[in-house]
């Protein structure tokens, strides 16, 4: 059969958050309202903002709070705001009539300033779950989606890893993100018997902590 599509990110962070073994590497996320944006601002300065059913980096809105300015950053187009409400009013007519996340905005480690994250895809073959590949993503000058479809360009893990961080750390790394799509893997399986197939969005901050961005069920 083929494998159950699971479109809401929130239940998926929702089932992945309950351990404490994964809890620590998702970024802190909420439904998307006008306070809880306002809040999460105040708290942590940079945010993400992506509809809850979509993939591709579709629709996705960066949005930062430096003192008094706000911005928020569509496709490649910012904007800048004197103030919160301004800024809102905006945003509005940007998103879709869609529910929609927040993020915690994580800074990535870069390559020559271009963010990079990774993509890790498994596949249930004869029972058993298997890595079929583990890739970096480089964004796009300019962009902060690396999307392969809004054109950034694929690297080998370990080239990622030791461009961005350190040679040193490639194997650290790359097994650290292997055991987190184990265990997630184990837990989306447990909640959504069926599913055949998983592809993971992790980042690594510049301080090298992994994060859990996404888990789509139908990798593309």
């Amino acid at each position: 059969m083929e494998g159950r599509q699971l479109a809401s990110k929130w239940l998926k962070t929702a089932a992945l958050i309950s351990d404490s073994r994964v809890a620590g590497h998702i970024p802190a996320t909420r439904i998307y309202n006008t306070s809880n944006l306002h809040e999460m601002l105040n708290i942590h300065g940079f945010v993400v903002i992506k509809p809850v059913v979509g993939s591709g980096g579709a629709g996705v809105i960066k949005v930062t709070k430096s003192g008094s300015t706000y911005r928020y950053t569509y496709r490649a187009n910012t904007r800048s705001f004197g103030d919160f409400d301004a800024m809102v009013r905006s945003l509005s007519g940007t998103k879709k009539k869609r529910t929609y996340l927040i993020q915690r905005g994580i800074h990535l480690a870069t390559i020559n300033g271009r963010p990079i994250d990774y993509r890790v895809k498994v596949v249930k073959s004869n029972g058993k779950w298997g890595v079929r590949s583990m890739v970096g993503r480089l964004a796009r000058r300019g962009l902060f989606v690396t999307n392969l479809c809004k054109g950034g360009t694929m690297v080998t893990a370990a080239q990622g890893i030791a461009r961005s961080l350190s040679g040193q750390s490639v194997r650290a790394k790359k097994s650290k993100m292997r055991y987190l799509t184990r265990i997630c893997t184990s837990l989306l399986e447990r909640k959504y018997p069926g599913i055949g197939q998983l592809g993971f969005d992790y980042g690594i901050d510049r301080s090298g902590h992994i994060w859990i961005f996404e888990v789509n069920t139908r990798p593309q």
